[in-house]
């Protein structure tokens, strides 16, 4: 089986500005529009049962307000009466009330376990909704956001379980056959996880593909594959062709499906894993590399074959499959390699092209051999080892360099994120093929830039955030740095109340909205139209990064936020409120 590829993600240097001095607080009113709504957004609190930090990542940070990338400017939520409704924005000045342009057909509010109803727009004219309470909607919309045309029809419902939210979908055309691909997640109960929280978190991925009639058009479930964690994904998203997905999460998901079917190959496998003899030993200095490998009675070396190359070894029996075969973890100085057949072993011996550095593997991903080491070696990592061990909790409280205290940190570099990965699934192997460590990269928020290509994600890096598009039509380089906030890594740690990060598609600034009436906006540096000089440094400042602050009349909690490149939306239980931003894309 092919190893994932271990990536990193390429920060682009001109996108970084060191010469960053701050944002400056800028005192300028933003216009800002109170709608007041009919009927209040269909909320859905946490129940007693749904008491997990994994609930609340899920369900209770829920964003209910929905932004339709296709068409800019317009937004969707659900009301408790159980209707879509639409908010499309020309003029800031004469904007109309919400309108509806779905309902859901059955009462939601009768099931006792539902949770929020989600929607997620998979194109320009298609869309999937789910109630809450376990249905999924496909639903062809024709052109929105033009009133005169829009009618929302049901293509496809059916009931696919217990209640989930719609995480993503993309909607596809393959050998002029049109599918739909949704992601749903679901936070469920384990009844074999006795020592942690007692839930897993699963995402179905489910593919909705267009059936051959001659009348009309019918649509019903192709496939349905099930990956499970132990945490909540910060992202999930399916690339546009429908072939991957990528998730960033602190613990890892697994293909339940692959899962089952490799069980009981692993557990014949485990027993004759534990009776198998290496069929290699080596051992290593900082010069060369020794290769044992035991061999048959009656072996003469005109029956062996052993071919060497800068970066690649073979060794076999003639007329028989390799022994062993594969890439070397470095390069070797071929020309200088010998073997030998010393008491019924041959022995190889491989001088390292690079003194020094000790391999981790001889081959790469070949796990048959058993590494040596031997008792000088032993003696020496002890040795340097031994400053780390005491019988004592703190032997030399005076030392120069102490021991570190966690109590020093401060709030903001401790986060949940220290062994979070961004991974790829293959969609027809089921198996991860890029898998990339993200370390301290914080995650922070994500973002739709261009509609026809995966959401963007944005992680801290040092004290900025940086904003990166997945292409999965780039194997060697799937995540481009397009976008960087300037310290706002650092700034948003800042924010204990904060509840929803976003930047709209042009990225001209990020804004930050706290769970109750503040919203933070930091915008990127523009050039000044008056001469502004600093006076510690006496020289002329070129360009100012503001913040501003919009402080709303609204004092219900804010359920919802979405920016678009001239207004950021918010949407209380009772109100949705604009904020003008910018006044040009």
């Amino acid at each position: 089986m092919e190893a994932a590829a271990n990536c990193s993600l390429r920060v682009k240097r001109l996108l970084l500005d060191p010469k960053f001095e701050g944002y400056k607080l800028s005192l300028e009113p933003l216009a800002c529009y109170q709608l007041g709504l009919d009927s209040a957004v269909a909320e859905v609190k946490l129940r007693d049962d749904q008491y997990t930090l994994d609930h609340m990542r899920a369900f209770g940070m829920y964003n209910y307000l929905h932004l339709d990338s296709w068409y800019q400017d317009n937004v969707y939520y659900v009301d408790q009466l159980g209707r879509v409704m639409n908010l499309s924005v020309t003029l800031d000045t004469a904007f109309r009330k919400p309108r509806e342009v779905f309902r859901l057909p059955s009462d939601v509010t009768a099931c006792d376990n539902r949770l929020c109803a989600s929607i997620h727009f998979s194109s320009s004219t298609w869309v999937t909704i789910s109630d809450g309470t376990g249905s999924l909607f496909l639903i062809k919309t024709g052109k929105r956001g033009d009133a005169a045309s829009e009618k929302w029809e049901i293509m496809f419902n059916e009931e696919l379980g217990s209640p989930f939210v719609i995480a993503h979908s993309v909607s596809f055309v393959k050998s002029d056959v049109h599918s739909v691909a949704g992601l749903l997640l679901r936070v469920e109960k384990d009844e074999l996880d006795a020592k942690g929280s007692g839930f897993h978190v699963s995402l179905e991925w489910v593919t909705i593909t267009e059936v051959d009639q001659e009348d009309n058009q019918r649509y019903e479930i192709f496939k349905r594959r099930v990956l499970q964690g132990k945490s909540v994904p910060h992202y999930a998203a399916i690339e546009p062709d429908g072939d991957g997905l990528m998730i960033v999460s602190y613990k890892p998901f697994r293909f339940m499906q692959d899962e089952e079917n490799q069980l009981e190959k692993k557990e014949d496998g485990k027993i004759a894993d534990k009776k198998k003899d290496p069929v290699y030993y080596w051992q290593q200095t900082e010069d060369d590399l020794t290769v044992t490998i035991h061999l048959p009675q009656d072996i003469t070396k005109d029956n062996i074959q052993v071919q060497f190359s800068p970066d690649h070894i073979i060794v076999a029996l003639k007329s028989q499959p390799p022994l062993v075969e594969g890439k070397l973890c470095s390069s070797i100085d071929h020309e200088s390699c010998t073997w030998i057949i010393r008491d019924n072993s041959l022995e190889i011996s491989l001088i390292k092209k690079d003194e020094g550095p000790m391999w981790p593997e001889l081959i790469v991903g070949d796990a048959r051999g058993e590494f040596i080491m031997d008792s000088s070696q032993c003696s020496a990592v002890a040795e340097r080892l031994m400053h780390l061990t005491s019988e004592e909790m703190n032997p030399n409280p005076d030392k120069e360099n102490p021991p570190c205290n966690a109590q020093e940190l401060e709030e903001c570099d401790i986060f949940l994120e220290d062994s979070t990965s961004l991974c790829r699934f293959d969609g027809n192997t089921l198996k991860i093929t890029h898998v990339v460590n993200l370390g301290s990269n914080q995650y922070l928020f994500s973002a739709v830039v261009d509609p026809k290509e995966m959401p963007c994600f944005c992680l801290r890096h040092d004290i900025d955030a940086l904003l990166w598009q997945p292409r999965s039509d780039q194997p060697d380089n799937m995540w481009e740095h397009i976008a960087t906030f300037n310290a706002l890594g650092y700034v948003q740690a800042s924010k204990e109340d904060k509840k929803f990060t976003a930047c709209p598609p042009n990225y001209s600034y990020a804004a930050i909205c706290e769970c109750l009436r503040r919203v933070f906006i930091y915008r990127q540096p523009t050039p000044l139209s008056t001469v502004l000089y600093n006076r510690k440094e006496g020289r002329q400042v070129g360009q100012v990064a503001k913040q501003l602050v919009a402080t709303l009349e609204a004092s219900d909690p804010i359920l919802g936020f979405q920016a678009t490149n001239e207004r950021l939306f918010v949407l209380t239980t009772k109100s949705l409120l604009l904020i003008k931003v910018n006044t040009e894309n």
